[in-house]
């Protein structure tokens, strides 16, 4: 959602994570002749948050994008790149099972 007159935590992206996989909890989201924004994910763990529901086996995190950049970027004309799902990142990896010893 990219709504900044709104105040904070109005700009953010939703991401669906598969189970058996860890994120950093960090993103970034790059524009096109601008460059990259970095952050924090707000919350984790959920299947249900904001309109959007976790396909089986998956679970969400939410992306939380400064709404003063944001402001920055739409007075830039970039707010439909920042919409662009594409342009948002996230990392995460595969859990490693630990082999046990007996």
């Amino acid at each position: 959602m990219i709504e900044p007159w709104r105040g904070e935590h109005h700009v953010y992206a939703i991401f669906m994570i598969p189970g058996g996989y860890l994120n950093d909890k960090l993103f970034t989201v790059t524009i096109k002749g601008v460059g990259s924004f970095c952050g924090e994910l707000d919350f984790g763990g959920t299947t249900v948050a904001y309109g959007v529901t976790a396909k089986p086996g998956h679970y969400l995190m939410k992306a939380l994008f400064l709404s003063r950049a944001a402001v920055w970027l739409i007075a830039q004309g970039k707010g439909d790149e920042l919409k662009q799902p594409a342009n948002w990142r996230l990392g995460y990896g595969k859990l490693e099972e630990k082999s046990r010893t007996n």
